[in-house]
Parts: C-alpha cells; structure tokens; sequence
C-alpha cells in the first residue's frame, strides 16, 4: 500500500489555503458561513464534551459550513496544484499505513470533514513547510489520545507501533497529546513566558504521556521543535475569517500565545506565516444569532474555561497534567 492521490484525502480549500501560503490566514471577504442545520456533535472529537453551555458554544463554533467566492476557490486550488507539483508528498510506509488500518479507529468526524482530513493536512503541511522533521508526526499526533479522552488505539498496542516508528518520529508523538494538553491548560506557557530570559537553559521537560500516565521526559531541544508540530497542529482549527470578531475561540488564542512566544524565543523553526488581525468587530459573511453570541465571551472566560474543561479530561482517565522543567 502506497500513498498516491487516490488515496489520500482531498483537504477543504480552507487547508490547502494554509498548505499553498504557508501560514495562517482569515479569508474575510472570500467566503460566506452557514450553519449546518443537522450538524451533531456526537459524531465528532468532542462527543465526550459535557454541558449544555459548552456543547453549544462548541457545536455553533464547528458545526459551521464554508463556502468560497469562484475566484477565491479558483485562485487556492490552482495555488495547490502547482505546491502539490513542486513537493512530491513521500510514501507513507505501509506498515504504518497498515497499522492504522487494521489496528486503529479513527472513524470519527473532525471540525472541517473526517479526522483523517486533519491528520493528512498536519501531513502536508509538514512536508512543504518543516523540512527536515518527521512528517508522520502529524499524521499519528492524536493517535495516543486526544484533547477530549478518545483514543484511535489501546495502551497495549504501544510497543507494536513503536517498532514502527523512527526514535525521533516515536519522541514527538508520544508527547504530542501530553504536550497539547499542558498549552490548554495554561501554567507551562505562564512558566516558559515568565522565564523567557533564560530559555537557552531549558534543558529538559518531564510530564505524563496522556493514554497511560506514563512518564516522559523530552531534552530542550526536542521540546522547541514539538512546539512547533502544536502550532501547525493549532493551524487547522483557526477561524475562517472574521479574527477579530472570534479571538476568543480557544484555539485561536493558544495559537496567537504560542506564536508570539516561539518568535520572542526565536524558537519558531516552521514557516508559518501569521498578520494579528485588527479593527472592528464586523462578520462579514457569517450571520446568524448562535454564531453571534458565542463572540461575546471574553478572551480570559473563554481561556479559563478551556483549562477547566481539560482539567476534567484529563482527572477523568487518571493523566497528571504535572509538569516540570529542568534547567541548567
């Protein structure tokens, strides 16, 4: 089993604009957003959420369905044509390929289209724009859990897929879930801001790998680059458009967060082009009452609110968020 283009999933015009420009970017203007009238949460990530308010600020943020100007689309898709023809994507070794098959279940929806449309866009996207860095990492990020208590595997099946993988490749994905964690919950960006003096002393991590409790620990170096999977990782739930207006989804604010502590440490290694939004709180092309009142949470609520919520996650299947680093 190889990887080709009839295999691989067809990303939204959302992820090839990211893939194709190399960065974040809010295509106010270029589209139009509806809600999904059927859309049921259940189907997706964040079937465990619980909570009438929260379900229903996550249902109105995902449950969203974009559609593109003709010369905006036209304009992304002959952009992805010609990064498809200029970044052959490698073969995705087919043991692992096979794994995921025959020993995983990823048959649950993502915010834009399946979970395999996410992992395969973490997949592209490392490959025109982390060279270098092991772009399965993206494809396998959630495998060992992710933010909201689903697991694609079973603990048991660890050492099978860690025959498979790579030292390097096996590092990042185990931590990737732990790691994703610990940003969400807040004290370990607190702490790496609080100490950005000295970061070139940051010699270790040590935390707990999410779908077990065990522990891991990862050297300084190996940590910055993870860093940079969450980032391209965060890519993938931006808004479409209208920033100012939803600053205060949870993802968007741990992006904006990271990216300004990974360029104030000079740590950002990806190319990830990203312009803060500015001005007035307009929604061009994104009506409707739901969509409006969920942009009235404050930033800090809405941050707090998503540290708790992992908090629950985590206390739930018995994952420490404890962290510690260890400087020199």
């Amino acid at each position: 089993m190889t990887q080709s283009a009839e295999v691989r999933p067809e990303p939204s015009l959302h992820r090839k604009a990211a893939i194709v420009r190399g960065g974040a970017f809010q295509h106010t203007g270029s589209v139009r957003i509806e809600p999904i009238s059927d859309f049921d949460l259940d189907q997706t990530i964040f079937q465990t959420l619980e909570g009438k308010a929260a379900r229903f600020v996550m249902k109105t943020r995902v449950g969203k369905e974009v559609h593109w100007s003709p010369d905006a689309a036209a304009a992304v898709e002959s952009g992805y044509e010609a990064a498809r023809a200029q970044h052959a994507l490698p073969e995705i070794r087919p043991e692992l390929l096979r794994f995921m098959v025959e020993e995983c279940d990823f048959d649950v929806e993502h915010a834009d289209g399946s979970f395999l449309d996410h992992l395969y866009f973490g997949f592209e996207y490392c490959v025109q724009h982390f060279p270098g860095h092991a772009p399965i990492v993206m494809l396998l990020h959630s495998i060992l859990g992710t933010g909201t208590n689903t697991f694609a595997m079973s603990a048991d099946k660890i050492p099978s897929l860690k025959a498979l993988m790579t030292p390097e490749e096996w590092t990042h994905t185990e931590a990737f879930p732990s790691v994703l964690r610990l940003l969400y919950s807040g004290a370990l960006r607190a702490e790496l801001w609080a100490n950005a003096h000295r970061t070139e002393q940051l010699e270790s991590i040590r935390f707990h790998r999410v779908i077990d409790n065990a522990p891991i620990e990862m050297s300084g170096e190996d940590f910055w680059i993870q860093l940079n999977y969450q980032l391209i990782h965060l890519i993938d739930f931006l808004p479409v458009a209208n920033w100012v207006a939803n600053q205060n989804e949870t993802s968007f604010i741990v992006f904006r967060d990271l990216y300004a502590l990974l360029e104030k440490l000079n740590q950002r290694s990806a190319e990830i082009a990203y312009t803060p939004a500015s001005g007035g709180r307009s929604r061009v092309g994104e009506p409707g009452l739901a969509s409006w009142l969920t942009t009235l949470i404050p930033v800090g609520l809405s941050e707090k609110m998503a540290a708790k919520s992992i908090e629950r996650f985590s206390g739930r299947i018995g994952h420490s968020l404890d962290y510690e680093i260890c400087w020199r």
